[in-house]
């Protein structure tokens, strides 16, 4: 037999001189602990992969060399342009390859970057691929 079939039965006791709580309350009274809040965020953050850099080829480095010398030349018509390069990660090691294209505008040789005319500037060190179109 159940060990609590007899007490089952029973009604159940309330205080004489107190309001029972109201559901909504007992409900916030039994909610979730927020003791490791922003625990979520870094699982997150740990789980989030990010990949090394791999170091061209010396035919790729030729490649990229004279596709860089040709956007040079025809920089004052400004061409279209899409660039593949590394983005470094600002929270852990590693990054990701990242594709852009837009109209160059210029080559900033000051702090070695593609200038583009929406204002992106990329790192030429970062560049891995060079299409013009």
């Amino acid at each position: 037999m159940n060990e609590y079939a007899e007490i089952m039965q029973h009604p159940r006791y309330r205080l004489q001189h107190h309001r029972p709580m109201p559901e909504d309350s007992r409900a916030a009274q039994f909610s979730a602990f927020a003791a490791l809040s922003g625990f979520d965020e870094e699982i997150d953050e740990t789980a989030r992969l990010t990949i090394s850099r791999n170091d061209p080829a010396e035919d790729d480095l030729a490649e990229l060399d004279a596709a860089f010398q040709r956007l040079l030349t025809e920089a004052p018509a400004h061409p279209h342009v899409t660039v593949s390069y590394f983005q470094p990660d600002a929270r852990k090691s590693g990054g990701r390859y990242v594709q852009f294209s837009g109209q160059f505008r210029h080559y900033d040789a000051e702090r070695g970057q593609l200038v583009f005319t929406d204002g992106t500037a990329i790192p030429a060190q970062a560049v891995c691929g060079l299409k013009l179109q």
